[in-house]
């Protein structure tokens, strides 16, 4: 037992030596290898053809010659390690465990790359499922719930129609407004038009009647308002089957052409109005909507002068001017049965003012878009719909600005929306020339015709539900120069989800 101890004590020794011996070669040879290159290096400088200063050359070879003299101890460093794992492989082998260093890497990488696929594979999840649930949501409803006919086509205007609008009064008719500088009243039930009005100097922006009165309020690119009085007589009503099937053929004909014109020679008989009783003069760029407060007595207007202002009817007078806005304003809308107003904004905002206390007049900014707020519609009850050119809609209550109570998702920027106060259905006209319905909890319900025959052939301006028993219960217009009257019928038992 002694001699086997001093033996392997011996060997041991032997070992250490050779190693240490075959170190300070290697030591060696790197002080012969460097003597060398330097030599090298100096027969290099003095043979190569070169525009660097001598000096110059001589630094950058000795730099070049540093960093291969790291890079050489790091390999042999590396060579030093691996014998110490093949002798603790060696080792482990001995003590019967079967552990290599090479199989605990891949352990470790495998593990690693485990760990990295499913933190990946949450990524992915998390990142898209946004994405995913918008194609499945646009594929819910692939069959209409709702049955949409083309009734009306209203031909008349020069250049695109930009809003459109109903009276809320009788006679119950139909109103455009263009940017050929008209705004034009027509029959629901004829599709003739009633009544021009020519007292703008600039494209009129928007429509809207008074609440109890024959009187209509024009925003226009003149930088103005104008309030005027309309007096209508309703034409003699015609089948709908004859009107239907010659506008068919009317946009059969004149399909994606700007030479329809020849069409716009009928509202040359009508009677005309030049004179408004009333002009609204403060703000300092384009008009670009405009609306009646609950009563009548006071309108509000929206102008890319980024302010609203609130006007007495009466007086003509400026009440309020209502800044905040980063950016230009795209549209405003008052409250059917309370004194609110709200705006929309490019600045991807819109905002509530709050006129019912006379003291304080309160302002809350509501941020949910990425875009242009293109639109902004009060519907029954403290609810608030808004369409932006994000390509969003989104349902909101009033009492809860965080976060929208529904949101709508589509392939195309909205424009001007409007929500049925009877049937709580909202319409979406489309850049892309469709137009969508859907239900306050943002449930499409149908897509409105369009073929070559029937439907908008340009952008989509805008839309407005009319809530009276007429035929048409849904009114667009477009920049293809026509407004359309629709019949939606919506079964009840949708309704009531």
């Amino acid at each position: 037992m002694p001699v086997e101890s001093s033996s392997s004590s011996s060997a041991a020794a032997r070992q250490s030596k050779q190693k240490r011996k075959s170190h300070s070669l290697s030591i060696r040879r790197t002080n012969s290898t460097e003597q060398e290159r330097s030599g090298l290096h100096r027969e290099l400088i003095d043979a190569q053809d070169s525009k660097l200063p001598v000096s110059m050359r001589s630094n950058l070879l000795d730099l070049f010659s540093q960093i291969e003299r790291e890079f050489e101890s790091l390999y042999i460093e590396n060579l030093e390690l691996r014998r110490e794992i093949e002798t603790l492989n060696d080792r482990l082998a001995a003590d019967g465990q079967t552990i290599e260093g090479s199989d605990l890497a891949k352990g470790a990488l495998k593990t690693k790359a485990s760990h990295s696929t499913s933190q990946l594979s949450q990524k992915l999840k998390t990142t898209y499922k946004a994405s995913t649930s918008k194609i499945v949501s646009s594929f819910k409803a692939t069959t209409s719930r709702a049955d949409c006919q083309l009734l009306r086509e209203f031909v008349g205007h020069r250049d695109g129609i930009w809003d459109v609008s109903i009276t809320k009064t009788q006679p119950v008719v139909m109103g455009t407004a263009s940017a050929d500088h008209t705004a034009l009243l027509w029959s629901i039930e004829t599709g003739k038009s009633l009544l021009k009005y020519l007292g703008h100097q600039g494209s009129v922006n928007s429509i809207k009647f008074h609440p109890t009165e024959q009187i209509a309020l024009t925003a226009s690119g003149d930088q103005t308002a104008h309030i005027w009085r309309f007096m209508v007589q309703l034409p003699t009503p015609q089948p709908l089957s004859d009107t239907t099937q010659t506008s068919c053929e009317e946009d059969a004909d004149f399909s994606d052409k700007d030479e329809a014109d020849g069409e716009a020679e009928g509202p040359t008989d009508c009677p005309c109005v030049r004179v408004p009783i009333s002009t609204l003069r403060s703000h300092q760029g384009v008009v670009i909507a405009a609306d009646w407060l609950v009563g009548g007595r006071q309108v509000v207007t929206a102008s890319w002068d980024r302010a609203a202002n609130l006007y007495d009817v009466e007086t003509s007078e400026l009440v309020h001017s209502l800044t905040g806005h980063d950016q230009e304003l795209s549209h405003c809308c008052t409250h059917p049965t309370q004194r609110l107003v709200v705006t929309s904004s490019r600045d991807t905002t819109f905002r509530l003012w709050d006129f019912r206390d006379p003291s304080i007049h309160s302002v809350n900014v509501f941020q949910g878009h990425t875009d242009t707020v293109t639109s902004a519609v009060f519907t029954v009850g403290d609810n608030v719909v808004s369409g932006s050119d994000d390509r969003t809609v989104k349902v909101w209550d009033l009492k809860n600005m965080r976060s929208p109570m529904a949101t709508i998702r589509t392939d195309s920027a909205v424009n001007r929306i409007s929500v049925s106060m009877n049937q709580k259905i909202i319409a979406l006209p489309h850049d892309n020339r469709q137009v969508r319905l859907f239900d306050m909890s943002g449930v499409r319900l149908a897509r409105l015709p369009r073929t070559n025959r029937q439907g908008h052939r340009r952008m989509v301006c805008c839309s407005a539900w009319c809530e009276d028993s007429a035929p048409c219960n849904l009114f667009t217009c477009g920049f293809d120069r026509q407004a359309i009257g629709w019949s939606i019928n919506i079964p009840a038992l949708l309704q009531d989800k």
